[in-house]
């Protein structure tokens, strides 16, 4: 198998990682899928957990000490009291910087993804920052792990893999700064969260 990503991979501006994301690949253990969806979060904007604002906290707290971190780390947290959500840290440590992985299509482990996520159509697996945590058992524990070495790690994108579509909108399912385009995605992949970016084709339906 290739190696993962450095961590000089993500200590960059983290819009840029975001883009560049889409089309690796997010392993653990026996699943992994490509990365077709994307968001940037960066602490001078207040959809931000690490947002320094006028009336934020000013550091990381216990929740958010992730990300704060070294670039090439796990942020992950709960969302809502329900999922597990994924983040990459970016940018230099103590800057709070982080690309939500938001979906994945499945390349390896379908049977285990497909028990885990029993009853939903392959389309719906891992279309969304939930679901594909769920398809690939990323809790709580992996906070703040090694995206290299560790337990969960971010691939370079295969050279046989098909060519990256890439398109761009605003993130969605937040309140705040929701002008900021810094959603990417795949348009060519069926795997995309809805709703999906202006510019992407819907998939047919029947589409597996």
């Amino acid at each position: 198998m290739r190696a993962a990503l450095p961590p000089a991979f993500y200590d960059r501006d983290v819009v840029e990682v975001a883009r560049d994301l889409v089309g690796c690949v997010l392993v653990h253990g026996e699943t992994a899928g490509r990365i077709v969806e994307t968001e940037a979060y960066h602490e001078s904007e207040p959809a931000c957990h690490g947002f320094r604002g006028p009336r934020a906290t000013p550091g990381p707290t216990a929740r958010t000490q992730a990300l704060f971190g070294p670039p090439g780390r796990a942020y992950v947290y709960r969302s809502y009291g329900i999922h597990a959500l994924l983040n990459a840290v970016c940018e230099p440590e103590g800057v709070a910087a982080a690309v939500l992985v938001r979906a994945i299509e499945p390349t390896a482990g379908l049977d285990v993804i497909r028990a885990r996520r029993r009853g939903r159509p392959d389309r719906e697996l891992t279309s969304g920052p939930g679901r594909l945590t769920l398809a690939l058992d990323v809790e709580l524990d992996l906070d703040g792990s090694d995206l290299q070495h560790g337990p969960l790690r971010i691939l370079p994108p295969d050279e046989d893999d098909r060519p990256v579509r890439l398109v761009d909108g605003e993130r969605i399912g937040i309140t705040k700064a929701v002008e900021l385009p810094w959603r990417f995605a795949d348009a060519s992949s069926t795997h995309v969260s809805r709703p999906w970016p202006p510019g992407m084709a819907r998939p047919r339906a029947g589409t597996r």
